[in-house]
């Protein structure tokens, strides 16, 4: 791996796979002694829960009754 500009590293698709990293996750950098640590950030919301609370209260009843089911997934999904 290299450092950009930014001081940011790609973590590699196996191990993001492996471990569960998804976009969004929060991560730290711990240092100890002279290693770095990246370890995820226990209690942090995870992807769906940040998108839940962000709709939450953004639709009404009235908009989406009588909704399919394919119709809702297109609404929440934004195409």
């Amino acid at each position: 791996m290299r450092l950009n500009s930014k001081g940011q590293v790609t973590i590699p698709a196996p191990l993001r796979a492996k471990y569960g990293l998804r976009e969004g996750d929060e991560v730290e950098v711990v240092e100890e002694g002279s290693t770095l640590r990246i370890v995820r950030v226990e209690g942090a919301e995870t992807r769906g829960q940040r998108l839940v609370r962000r709709l939450r209260g953004s639709a009404s009843a009235r908009e989406v009754e009588g909704m399919s089911t394919d119709e809702l997934m297109e609404l929440l999904r934004g195409e």
